[in-house]
């Protein structure tokens, strides 16, 4: 092999690894989204709260697929005080759940675990009013794990799975650099990373917002 044989194979493999990076640092990129606090309730919390028959009122869609942002409001109550106006999100769901931050948490002076949303067993209670009427809702404040929504496609050109845990560097003016964040795989899911209000203002998350991803 002479000189400049020599020459083109090693530019080849060059361009190759050069390329690839590239590629792979575009692909790392994901939205990410401010959860603020807010409530999912069953059907008969529904009810109970807002009268029998009652179905959430749709207000406008959220950035996953299905899931929107109702026309009613709650408030939270605890010994050590209370949220007002709080955002009630629909479709209803099998166990009402309520997601706040751990400065939300905190203030009402309840000890809310960090879980990924569903995951209610031993979680404290809360009381949740509407007009008149209150229920009490067992098991069911938490603070949501922050995670990374995707499809089957978006995991495939990240690489990574369901499940699977990583690193994320909010590029901000404040950056920070998230672990464990979860990444959540489903037919119908829209790419988007979902923070909490602690973890936004500590970053200084503008409202365009992105993290990247590291594997």
């Amino acid at each position: 092999m002479n000189e400049q044989e020599i020459y083109q194979v090693v530019s080849g493999i060059v361009k190759n690894v050069l390329c690839g990076d590239a590629q792979s640092g575009a692909n790392d990129i994901v939205p990410v989204e401010v959860s603020a606090r807010h409530v999912h309730l069953t059907d008969s919390d529904v009810e109970a709260l807002f009268g029998a028959g009652h179905k959430l009122t749709h207000k406008r869609e959220l950035s996953q697929p299905g899931q929107f942002l109702a026309e009613e409001r709650v408030t939270l109550v605890t010994a050590k005080g209370e949220f007002h106006n709080v955002a009630v999100l629909g479709p209803t769901r099998k166990h009402t759940q309520v997601e706040l931050s751990l400065t939300d948490a905190r203030s009402l002076g309840l000890n809310a675990p960090v879980r990924l949303s569903g995951d209610v067993k031993g979680c404290p209670a809360i009381c949740i009013l509407a007009g008149d009427k209150m229920l009490r809702a067992e098991e069911c404040v938490m603070v949501a794990q922050n995670h990374i929504h995707m499809s089957p496609a978006d995991a495939a050109r990240y690489g990574v799975q369901d499940g699977q845990e990583v690193r994320v560097k909010l590029e901000t003016s404040r950056p920070v650099t998230l672990d464990r964040v979860l990444i959540r795989v489903t037919e119908t899911s829209a790419l988007a990373m979902h923070v909490d209000f602690d973890e936004a203002n500590a970053c200084a998350l503008p409202k365009d917002g992105k993290g990247k991803i590291l594997k």
